[in-house]
């Protein structure tokens, strides 16, 4: 994945946007994931190391290999990782790609992918390798976007103009963020069994006043993330991204704000 297809970047800043991403969402990612008695997992896509830190925390039986294209991330994935003594033996990290993986086939009891499957051309040859990993019976978890499902009151059109070309420059750049519709597809047509999934939603109004806020201050920082990319390719002008930030304040602002915003779940097997 080269910088100019990322739309987020990899500046530090965008690494520790994702380190705050995956705290905050963790609650919601890691509800139904089955590894508690996981030795051995593959996790694709590990970018700085975020989810690869709660793994470790959540699943103290297992030893984690990380894979990632992006060295850059990988640097600062390790650097991370290194400073978690209690981790301390149980991870290790790898440059290499998701469709061609340099492992001996059934390595792995589990595999996990968060985030990743919208930025790759193809999914599913992503999926038939990471089958190809896993041993009979063991278990891949897949977390992904369903950018359609997002709501915002009140209306913003601006942020919806911007969010329009947020997707549009992905789907461009042979990404998918519609991916996580799919997910039952693309992991029954390699030949998984067993697929289960489920949307997850985020929707804050009144009632939760402190998550609305929070959720609120993550999106505006998601979707800033992409304006320096989206300036550059001519899809938005600095006029509509000031505007965007407006609009953003205004709406955590306003004590009846509506969030919504559903990401889907797959859980699989591979079987023999």
């Amino acid at each position: 994945m080269s910088e100019h297809s990322y739309l987020h970047g990899f500046s530090p800043t965008e690494q520790n946007r994702l380190r705050e991403q995956a705290h905050l969402l963790e609650p919601h990612v890691y509800q139904h994931v089955p590894f508690h008695d996981h030795r051995k997992i593959l996790e694709v896509g590990c970018g700085v190391g975020a989810q690869t830190e709660i793994l470790l925390r959540r699943y103290p039986k297992a030893h984690i290999t990380g894979i990632d294209l992006n060295e850059r991330q990988l640097e600062a994935a390790r650097a991370h990782l290194e400073s978690l003594t209690w981790a301390r033996g149980r991870w290790e990290l790898h440059q290499m790609s998701a469709d061609d993986m340099r492992f001996p086939a059934h390595s792995f009891d589990g595999a996990f992918l968060c985030w990743i499957l919208e930025h790759v051309p193809s999914p599913a040859r992503v999926l038939a390798e990471v089958r190809r990993m896993l041993r009979p019976g063991g278990d891949v978890m897949v977390t992904e976007v369903m950018n359609s499902s997002f709501f915002l009151d009140p209306y913003s059109p601006n942020v919806w103009k911007y969010w329009m070309a947020f997707n549009d420059f992905q789907h461009d750049q042979a990404g998918d963020p519609f991916v996580g519709a799919k997910l039952g597809n693309l992991l029954s047509a390699v030949g998984f069994r067993h697929v289960h999934t489920r949307a997850r939603t985020l929707h804050y109004d009144n009632r939760h006043p402190e998550k609305r806020r929070e959720i609120i201050a993550y999106w505006t920082d998601l979707l800033l993330s992409g304006a320096d990319a989206l300036i550059s390719a001519g899809r938005v002008d600095q006029p509509t991204v000031d505007a965007v930030v407006r609009e953003l304040k205004a709406v955590a602002g306003d004590p009846n704000a509506v969030f919504f915003y559903s990401f889907m779940q797959a859980h699989a097997r591979a079987e023999s």
